[in-house]
């Protein structure tokens, strides 16, 4: 395991998470994460920390109601939220790691426009 630090865009949130340093990461083409560009990485909550900027952050949440999507109330970004798929997890957002740590990447697409068909290919959680 690698420790891998992440944020938002103006820094006001901060995170870090263990996790490979070979990362698999999926890219869901449903709306909400194709409009915002998410790469999903799905770890447990005891392999997230949240560093700073509890204070900084808003929810977002639809359908549902079962995923907490996280984000940044200044900059807008969302770095991490709790997916409906993984309730006892977060799902952050490779592109807001910092790339210092991460030593590959493989990007699996995944057909989150028919999420419920598709639900049961995603990894489970890791402790």
């Amino acid at each position: 395991m690698t420790t891998h630090t992440g944020g938002c865009h103006c820094g006001k949130v901060q995170f870090e998470i263990d996790a490979p340093a070979d990362i698999e990461a999926a890219e869901c083409n449903c709306s909400i994460c194709s409009m915002s560009g998410f790469l999903h990485l799905f770890v447990s909550r005891k392999r997230f920390r949240l560093l700073q900027g509890e204070d900084a952050l808003a929810t977002y949440t639809f359908n549902t109601g079962v995923a907490k999507h996280y984000f940044c109330s200044f900059c807008g970004v969302k770095s991490f939220y709790v997916p409906r798929s993984h309730p006892d997890g977060y799902s952050v957002n490779v592109r807001c790691l910092r790339g210092d740590s991460i030593a590959s990447l493989v990007v699996e697409p995944f057909d989150g426009q028919n999420w419920e068909k598709n639900v049961a290919e995603l990894s489970p959680l890791s402790d």
